[in-house]
């Protein structure tokens, strides 16, 4: 077989040089998983996820991802406003929270689920909003509650014709374990929480006066 003249050995060698040998996904520090085409860092990506997944992100609870939160709020809140989803970051309570973005002029595709709370929950709601408040206006840095206390003031505002006391209690159980998930109320002690600033995002003043006066009302008929 004949050799290949020079200006066809050099290029075959300036095309082989030319081609980049493969670079396994363990050496190629950009790609997190294979076929990866995100440009975020794996902690970044993490804060968004947990955006996404839960309703809040407190920095009391978790404290790195909220530094991350922070060292990169641009492009996180750009990621969401991709998916027609605002970011709302409350640096003095320290909280983040997402809201559904809404338009009478965009056809915009509805993303996050409205998941209400039930009557045990909003009445739990409304009574830890009252002690927060009320501990807020006396100087007080937090407010604690027990369970004892608590179930025994959210009972009064149930129906008096309803007897079944241990239905009630279950169902108040129950709503305070949905809030201390969500991070509104954090056990401290058995049977003893402490109240965080969340309340205030979630049930305003505006909306605690107007519930407190439907339970007035309420209660004035019942009685």
């Amino acid at each position: 077989m004949s050799e290949p003249d020079s200006d066809e050995a050099d290029w075959s060698d300036d095309t082989a040089a030319g081609f980049i040998a493969p670079v396994s996904m363990e050496d190629d520090p950009a790609e997190l998983f294979a076929g990866d085409a995100g440009t975020l860092d794996a902690d970044v990506r993490r804060v968004l996820v947990q955006l996404l997944r839960r309703k809040f992100l407190l920095a009391e609870k978790y404290p790195a991802q909220w530094r991350t939160l922070q060292e990169n709020q641009q492009i996180i809140e750009s990621r969401l406003h991709d998916l027609f989803v605002r970011l709302v970051v409350d640096h003095d309570r320290g909280i983040a929270y997402k809201q559904q973005v809404r338009s009478a002029e965009l056809d915009v595709p509805i993303l996050l689920k409205d998941d209400p709370y039930n009557r045990a929950e909003t009445l739990v709601l409304v009574h830890l909003r009252t002690v927060f408040q009320r501990e807020s206006g006396t100087g007080e840095t937090s407010a604690r509650v027990d369970i004892e206390e608590l179930e025994q003031t959210v009972l009064t505002y149930f129906d008096p014709e309803d007897h079944n006391l241990a239905r009630g209690q279950r169902d108040i159980r129950k709503a305070i374990e949905r809030l201390a998930t969500e991070g509104l109320i954090t056990e401290e002690s058995a049977g003893r929480y402490r109240i965080t600033p969340l309340v205030e995002v979630v049930l305003s003043t505006e909306k605690l006066t107007e519930l407190n006066q439907w339970l007035r009302e309420r209660n004035e008929v019942t009685s």
